[in-house]
């Protein structure tokens, strides 16, 4: 891979409920606004050889509808990160504590996932998207793995809360700096901390 095109999801009817979706057997699509976003993301960022996406159909929905007829490859190293109990609620229904008090390493109540598990996940996908032959692929994912790797970018490990990420927004990076920034989120699971 020469260059990747990564990218959240578009607005999905979810998103528009504010329930966290960590499941990829719930099956939440887009929204209408979320179509016309999909659309609008491949006359932004250009063509591409490949569509990468997660496990989750808005994921799969945005890259149908941005890069119609281009090869897909599922991705379930880029999935969302897993809610547990959480899964299904609002932010503020007790995720939002459970993220400003737990350590790296926990996971969310119920078998969700840890943030240690989860950016260790990432990298993998991360790791075998820069192994592809293709030489411009495009990723769609989710707001957590965007936004690691996003820090990673600037040099910066991953934080305890993230910013958000707008939806089927592209974001162009060169194999070298993806690279880069694989290597910042592989220290940080060597020795996470926030």
């Amino acid at each position: 891979m020469r260059e990747l095109v990564l990218a959240r999801h578009a607005e999905s009817e979810w998103n528009v409920l504010e329930r966290l979706n960590g499941d990829p057997s719930v099956e939440v699509g887009l929204t209408d606004a979320g179509r016309e976003q999909a659309r609008e993301l491949a006359r932004s960022a250009g063509p591409v050889d490949l569509v990468a996406h997660s496990e989750f159909l808005r994921a799969r929905e945005t890259a149908e509808l941005a890069w119609p007829g281009v090869p897909l490859l599922e991705l379930p190293e880029l999935n969302e990160f897993t809610f547990g109990h959480f899964e299904g609620t609002r932010w503020t229904d007790g995720f939002e504590d459970w993220v400003l008090t737990s350590t790296p390493e926990v996971g969310a109540p119920g078998g969700g996932e840890s943030r240690l598990a989860a950016v260790g996940r990432f990298v993998r996908g991360y790791r075998l998207l820069l192994d592809r032959p293709e030489e411009r692929v495009a990723a769609i994912a989710h707001g957590a793995p965007v936004r690691y790797l996003l820090l990673a970018l600037e040099g910066k490990p991953p934080a305890r809360v993230l910013e958000g990420v707008d939806p089927a927004r592209p974001f162009t990076i060169e194999a070298a700096g993806l690279a880069k920034a694989v290597d910042v989120l592989e220290r940080w699971v060597a020795a996470p901390d926030f």
